[in-house]
Formats: C-alpha cells, sequence, structure tokens
C-alpha cells in the first residue's frame, strides 16, 4: 500500500557532502512526521533527525550543525542535507514516516524505506 524509497547515498570523503531523500508513494491520505534514523555495524537504530507537518524539527546531538532535514509536502518527499561529514556518520540511512493511508484513515502507522548506505572515508 505504501512505499518509502531512499536513494543519495554513497561514499564520499571526510569533510564531504551528501543529499539524502525518500519518496512516499501508495494509498497515502496523509503524512504527520518524517525523518531519518540510521544504524552503524555493531550499533543500535538511531534518530538522525525528524520533521513534522508544521515544520518542526528535531536533531540528535551529534549531527546538529551539518545535517539538515526538510521536506516537500507536495512530492511526499524527505531530504536530509548532510554537511562536514565525519567517518563516525557511516551507516545505512534509513527513511521512516508516520502516515495514514486512505483504507485507514483514523490510524496512523509507522513506515520505513529499505535503507541507503552513506559511507565516509577518512
Amino acid at each position: 500500500q505504501v512505499q518509502l524509497v531512499e536513494s543519495g547515498g554513497g561514499l564520499v570523503q571526510a569533510g564531504g557532502s551528501l543529499r539524502l531523500s525518500c519518496v512516499a508513494s501508495g494509498s497515502i491520505f496523509s503524512i504527520n512526521a518524517m525523518g531519518w534514523y540510521r544504524q552503524a555495524p555493531g550499533k543500535q537504530l538511531e534518530l538522525v533527525a525528524v520533521i513534522n507537518s508544521g515544520g518542526s524539527t528535531n536533531y540528535a546531538d551529534s549531527v546538529k550543525g551539518r545535517f539538515t532535514i526538510s521536506r516537500d509536502h507536495a512530492k511526499n518527499t524527505v531530504y536530509l542535507e548532510t554537511n562536514s561529514l565525519k567517518p563516525e556518520d557511516t551507516a545505512v540511512y534509513y527513511c521512516n514516516a508516520h502516515l495514514r493511508t486512505r483504507y485507514s484513515v483514523s490510524n496512523y502507522r509507522e513506515y520505513w524505506g529499505q535503507g541507503t548506505q552513506v559511507t565516509v572515508s577518512s
């Protein structure tokens, strides 16, 4: 019913930048919050950044000042601009959306993308 597809990951040198994108498609009625999470090898999944329907944002302390989350409501798309990348930013980045479908307009559910790999070399 709903798909989230990420793109924009890759290999970059420390200090470099990447722009991640995530498009939500399918039987979407409305989207509340969209966000980015990441999981490094051997570590737990962690929140990177989230943006709600009103545009309020929240960031992990480790990325504040370096990453910027934004959203295009008309395109059901969320972006993550990553700057000044560090080797410790290496992880699989997952898109998340808190949304209602046309088949269940009274219930919000969490949906996840398949992930995109970001590798930062030192």
